[in-house]
């Protein structure tokens, strides 16, 4: 047992000084797709097929993946937006409506409401733009809101778009969500930048992203679940095992907590922040554009 043990780790470490050694030889149209060089202009692509493929399955995976905990992760980034009747709010990477459901959710609390005395005029106006580059997750996204018996609901918007290149109007967002997505996009700083650009003065920005652990101990252990259990799961649940493999490098390569904040905050945004939830497994960062 503790030879398979180290005999993983010593597999995992290959890979992953394989990775950096290459990743030296990038050149200004490269990027990278999980470990993996390729060209900018076919990441989008291949990203996209991967959300192809896990679109059906892509809910049950993340309860399964992280033992329901994605849910209260979502529900502390909800808490945090402080939503609120008459909002306009754009949540990009959204297709599943996951974080949408719970932002509409609060919209519609009959506590928030009587304290905040809202009229079913102001009611009306609130509009949440779920925003998705796959059409697939979108669908799912439409298919889970007719469930719920919100087909023709107007506060809910689903919009197949860019994160890169968003086809909303300069300030016209009071918020702007994005979870477990910013890592896909080819150009993290250019989806920053559109952040900002759609959010209005006082405009509030929230990531939550899967981020690094610098506990030694639990690091390795996160290491081995991510790289000998997650593309397993992946493979027995959703039939696919690739795609799961890309999400777990794409987590490697996605920028530190510190990093990320300071992209945040070189795009114009103020008070930046983030918080480490399980150790830093998952980061909520946020900011606001004044």
């Amino acid at each position: 047992m503790a030879l398979r043990y180290l005999s993983s780790r010593m597999t995992l470490g290959s890979r992953i000084l394989s990775y950096r050694s290459s990743l030296a030889s990038l050149h200004s149209h490269a990027t990278s797709f999980g470990f993996q060089q390729v060209r900018e202009e076919e990441k989008s692509k291949l990203v996209g097929n991967v959300f192809t493929n896990v679109a059906s399955s892509y809910d049950i995976m993340n309860d399964v993946m992280s033992a329901g905990l994605h849910r209260l992760w979502k529900e502390r980034l909800v808490g945090k937006l402080s939503p609120f009747a008459g909002m306009k709010h754009l949540d990009v990477a959204g297709g599943t409506g996951d974080v949408a459901f719970r932002i509409f959710d609060a919209f519609n609390s009959v506590k928030r409401r009587a304290l905040r005395k809202v009229d079913e005029a102001s009611h009306e106006e609130t509009q949440i733009y779920v925003c998705d580059i796959n059409p697939n997750m979108l669908n799912v996204g439409k298919q889970r809101a007719a469930e719920r018996g919100l087909s023709d609901n107007r506060s809910l918007v689903w919009v197949e778009g860019d994160a890169e290149a968003l086809s909303f109007d300069d300030n016209s967002m009071d918020g702007y969500t994005i979870a477990f997505g910013i890592r896909n996009v080819t150009h993290i700083e250019k989806a920053i930048a559109e952040a900002y650009r759609v959010l209005k003065r006082g405009g509030r920005f929230l990531c939550l992203e899967l981020s690094h652990v610098d506990i030694p101990v639990f690091k390795e252990l996160y290491d081995l679940y991510s790289f000998q259990v997650i593309p397993n799961l992946g493979e027995l649940i959703a039939g696919d095992r690739d795609s799961y493999q890309y999400l777990v490098e794409s987590v490697r390569r996605f920028p530190p907590q510190e990093r990320f904040a300071k992209m945040i905050g070189d795009a114009g945004f103020e008070k930046v922040e983030y918080e480490n939830l399980v150790g830093g497994v998952v980061a909520i960062h946020s900011a606001i554009k004044l």
